[in-house]
C-alpha cells in the first residue's frame, strides 16, 4: 500500500514536537493538503491538538500496546485516504520502553512502518554543536531513518549559515526554520499539555503558527520527502482479528471536560462491534442517557472538576443506581476515580464521589505510576483475557487500586496488583489500548447484550 508519510521527532521532550506538527499541519491545510495525523505512544493530549488544527481524529501508535500489526492496521485504515500522513513522535527519538530499550520508541515506530523522519533540533544556545548532535542520533543506529532537520529557536540570521554547515558536514538536509515564537507556546500541567479547549486563544495561536511555517518550513519538500516511503508491508500478515458483532446495543459514553482522554480506535473497534455510542456529560447532565445497557469512563481530568462532579447529585445517583443494578461498566484512571467514594484535592477537600467503589482517591503530589505495563492473572466480565499490555501515567493513587490482576514492568522486576474486576465492572488506573487484546471489548460487549436483554432494553 503506497502511503506518503513523514515522523516529526526531536532529541527530547520539551523540544517544539507538538508545536511544530501542529504548524505544519495548519500549513497544509492552509495549502489545501489532506493531512492525517498520528501520535507515537500512549499519549492522548497532544492527538487533541491535532484534531483541533485539521478537524478530524489523530490516532495513536504504539508497539506495545497494539504489537507491529496493530501499528501499521491502525495507519493504513486512517491514513490510507489522505495526501499525507504526519506522525508525531514521543519523547526523545529513541527513548522507549524502562528507559533502557528503544521498544516502542518512536524510531521503533518509524522502523516498523518504514517511515523517514525529520527531527527538531532545539537551537537555543547551540550552534556548531548542532552538526555532532545531529550526527550523533543519525549514526545511533544502522538505519536510523532520519532524512532531515527541522531548526526550532533560531534567528533568521543565523539560519542561513547553520543550514550550509549542517548540510555540508551532515548530509542531512535542513527543511527549514522557526523563530522563537512566546505567544505560540502551548501550556503544560502535570499530565502534559493544557487542553486545547481551555484556552480561548488557542485557535488563534495556530494560526498564526501555520502561517509562520508556511513562510519559513519547506513544506513542499516534506511532501516530496513523504512521497520517498516505500509501500506499507504486513498485507498478508495476520491482522487484529475483531469480536464479532452483536445487535446493535447503546453505550453511554462519558465525555466532557473531565473525561476526554480517548483512544479513538478503541471507540471505533467498539462501534464495529456494535456499540451505539451516546456521549453525556458527568459535569452538566442530570442522568444517564435513555436506554443504555453499558457505561464507558475513560481518563481525563476529575480532579481539577470534583467540586462540580460532586454537586450533581443526580448524575451520581443515576449512575450508581444502574451499576447496582448489574450494568456493565468499564472504568479507567479518571474514570476510576469518579466511581469511588471521594475525591480529595490538593488543598485536603473531599468530594464525594458514586461510590459504587470502595476508597478515596488522593493526590501524592508526585508522579505515582509511569509507563508500560503487563497486567495477568484476572478475568474481564467473568471471561479470561489473557495478558493485557496497558499504561499508565497518574499524580492521584486510590485507597483500594483492586487486586485482580499482577501488573507487571517490562525489562524491570517490579509489580504490584490493581483492578477491580467482576462480572459487571472493568476498572482501575491502567489505560488499555483494544487492538492488544481484543478480548476485553467483545466481553464487555457480551456482557452489556446479556443486560439488554435482561432488562428489555431496545
Amino acid at each position: 500500500m503506497k502511503l506518503p508519510r513523514i515522523m516529526i521527532t526531536a532529541m527530547r521532550s520539551g523540544a517544539g514536537k507538538t508545536m511544530i506538527t501542529c504548524g505544519i499541519l495548519k500549513a497544509m491545510k492552509m495549502q489545501e493538503i489532506n493531512p492525517a495525523s498520528f501520535k507515537c505512544g500512549p499519549d492522548y493530549i497532544d492527538p487533541m491538538f491535532h484534531k483541533t488544527v485539521i478537524g478530524i481524529s489523530s490516532y495513536n501508535l504504539d508497539s506495545f500496546l497494539c504489537k507491529e500489526e496493530g501499528v501499521r492496521k491502525i495507519l493504513k485504515e486512517n491514513g490510507g485516504k489522505a495526501d499525507i500522513s504526519v506522525m508525531e513522535g514521543v519523547m526523545g527519538y529513541y527513548d522507549g520502553i524502562a528507559g533502557i530499550s528503544t521498544e516502542a520508541s518512536a524510531y521503533d515506530i518509524a522502523t516498523i512502518t518504514e517511515t523517514p523522519v525529520v527531527m527538531i533540533l532545539d537551537c537555543k544556545g547551540l550552534s556548531v554543536s548542532a552538526v555532532p548532535c545531529i550526527q550523533g542520533f543519525v549514526n545511533y543506529k544502522k538505519n536510523s531513518h532520519i532524512e532531515g532537520v527541522i531548526l526550532n529557536r533560531v534567528s533568521p540570521m543565523m539560519y542561513g549559515r547553520m543550514k550550509d554547515l549542517i548540510e555540508d558536514q551532515t548530509g542531512v538536509k535542513v527543511y527549514g526554520y522557526v523563530p522563537v515564537l512566546k505567544d505560540c507556546a502551548l501550556e503544560s500541567r502535570y499530565l502534559g499539555l493544557k487542553l486545547p479547549t481551555e484556552r480561548k486563544d488557542t485557535e488563534e495561536k495556530l494560526e498564526k503558527l501555520g502561517r509562520q511555517i508556511q513562510e519559513t518550513v519547506d513544506i513542499k519538500g516534506l511532501l516530496q520527502l513523504a512521497e520517498s516511503a516505500p509501500e506499507i508491508k504486513g498485507e498478508n500478515e495476520k491482522t487484529v482479528e475483531l469480536p464479532e458483532k452483536p445487535v446493535s446495543i447503546r453505550i453511554g459514553l462519558a465525555s466532557d471536560e473531565a473525561f476526554c482522554f480517548f483512544y479513538r480506535d478503541n471507540l471505533e473497534l467498539l462501534q464495529k462491534t456494535g456499540a451505539e455510542l451516546i456521549p453525556f456529560s458527568p459535569l452538566k447532565d442530570k442522568k444517564i442517557p435513555e436506554n443504555v445497557s453499558g457505561l464507558l469512563f475513560y481518563g481525563g481530568y476529575p480532579e481539577l472538576y470534583a467540586e462540580q462532579l460532586s454537586q450533581n447529585q443526580s448524575m451520581r445517583e443515576s449512575i450508581k443506581e444502574a451499576l447496582k443494578d448489574g450494568m456493565p461498566c468499564i472504568a479507567e484512571c479518571g474514570g476510576f476515580m469518579y466511581l469511588g467514594e471521594y475525591i480529595e484535592d490538593e488543598k485536603g477537600d473531599k468530594f464525594p464521589m458514586v461510590g459504587i467503589l470502595k476508597g478515596k482517591s488522593y493526590p501524592t503530589g508526585a508522579l505515582r505510576r509511569f509507563g508500560y505495563v503487563t497486567l495477568t492473572g484476572g478475568t474481564v466480565f467473568g471471561q479470561d483475557a489473557g495478558m493485557i499490555p496497558a499504561h499508565e501515567f497518574h499524580y492521584y493513587d486510590s485507597e483500594d487500586c483492586g487486586e485482580e490482576f499482577l501488573a507487571e514492568k517490562p525489562l524491570s522486576e517490579r509489580s504490584w496488583k490493581c483492578m477491580i474486576s467482576t462480572d459487571t465492572i472493568f476498572a482501575g488506573y491502567p489505560h488499555i489500548h483494544y487492538y492488544g487484546n481484543t478480548r476485553i471489548p467483545e466481553a464487555f460487549m457480551k456482557c452489556s447484550a446479556i443486560y439488554a436483554r435482561r432488562h428489555n432494553v431496545q
